[in-house]
């Protein structure tokens, strides 16, 4: 079905996209963020999956966009053509999304791994915003994602001076949750996965939009929103299992309604 990415299945409940344009370090062209779009979007509506890891090989994440795509391009070509279309398919993804990130993870590729809810790094990782050296800014996320994870100082060193930050620097700065051996992180990812994928969907899901809204609105109104989602699970029958399983003392068998 896809030529520039890999779908598969590797565990119940979890579903692995590979990034597949080696020859490119994986750069991202509007047919693989298509198909990326598309996996996505099977993923979600499909209720036997309950995490995602997202991927490209040890060499490189993603290397950034294709930059070939754009040559000769005026910013009402840019417009019409609505580039960042796609990318709305990561962004609003509604279950778990990991990303298992080796080797290059620049520009795009780097907005890409910013928009998954956690990273996983290779000790060979590197991340960095260099559209700077294009004559460009990062345009899918960039300046906005990095500051939040970062800081403000860095972010601006990071895009501003194109520093590339390593594994242990994106670590100590907080733009990714672990850092493991080369020949671990997709098995580290996939670790990850299974601990969340023993939990709740509704819960899971319900609970990752409520913390990305925490970067959106004032504390009064995620609290709001938070009490929100919390008293809509009450009407789930997971809800129901889980507190029998805890007072029975027993595994809970989630059905995702």
């Amino acid at each position: 079905m896809y030529e520039n990415i890999i779908v598969e299945r590797p565990e119940p409940k979890i579903g692995l996209i590979r990034l597949n344009r080696p020859k490119r370090l994986n750069a991202l062209n509007r047919a693989l963020m298509s198909e990326l779009a598309q996996a996505l979007n099977e993923f979600a509506q499909d209720d036997e999956i309950v995490v995602v890891v997202l991927t490209g090989d040890e060499r490189a994440f993603a290397a950034g966009a294709d930059i070939g795509e754009f040559q000769g391009k005026n910013p009402v070509d840019m417009l019409k053509s609505y580039r960042f279309k796609e990318w709305e398919a990561v962004r609003t993804f509604p279950k778990p999304l990991i990303a298992a990130v080796s080797g290059w993870c620049l520009g795009g590729g780097n907005e890409l791994a910013m928009m998954c809810d956690m990273i996983v790094a290779s000790e060979s990782a590197v991340f960095g915003q260099p559209e700077i050296n294009l004559g460009i800014m990062p345009g899918a996320g960039g300046t906005q994602r990095l500051p939040r994870a970062v800081g403000k100082a860095i972010a601006m060193e990071v895009i501003l001076a194109d520093r590339r930050l390593t594994a242990q620097e994106a670590l100590q700065w907080g733009l990714v949750n672990h850092v493991v051996p080369t020949e671990l992180y997709l098995e580290k990812a996939l670790e990850l996965a299974r601990q969340i994928a023993q939990k709740p969907p509704l819960a899971l899901q319900l609970a990752k939009e409520a913390i990305l809204k925490s970067y959106e609105m004032s504390l009064a109104e995620g609290l709001e929103y938070e009490r929100h989602n919390f008293y809509l699970l009450f009407a789930s029958e997971d809800k129901d299992e889980g507190v029998a399983a805890f007072l029975e003392k027993r595994k809970p068998e989630w059905k995702g309604r």
